[in-house]
């Protein structure tokens, strides 16, 4: 099934080519971004084409609510206001690892 999936993208991309849809595409004749060693190609063109559609993942927001908990924790003294925020960190922590979970496992 494999090889007939490839032969069936090989053709699409040959009738692309000739039909010139594959000229001028940004980016074209530049060399490709370095990757970090392991880092999934696939995921990478995913995550890359998702920015470019202004599209944020959920991990992302809430990396970025985390981070301002966590502000907001170091400049709190009162007690009752530190145990809050730290309930609030717990909770996002929890939040962004169960996507970044979802979205490896989606990716696999």
């Amino acid at each position: 099934m494999l090889s007939a999936l490839n032969r069936m993208i090989e053709r699409q991309l040959r009738r692309a080519e000739a039909e010139g849809k594959l000229s001028g595409l940004k980016g074209e004749g530049a060399p490709l971004p370095d990757r970090p060693v392991g880092e999934d190609a696939g995921l990478s063109a995913a995550m890359r084409m998702a920015a470019e559609a202004g599209v944020v993942p959920e991990e992302f927001t809430l990396q970025k609510e985390l981070d301002a908990a966590r502000a907001a924790l170091a400049q709190t003294e009162s007690p009752e206001d530190r145990r809050t925020l730290q309930t609030r960190i717990a909770e996002l922590e929890m939040r962004r690892n169960m996507a970044r979970e979802a979205r490896r496992s989606f990716f696999r």
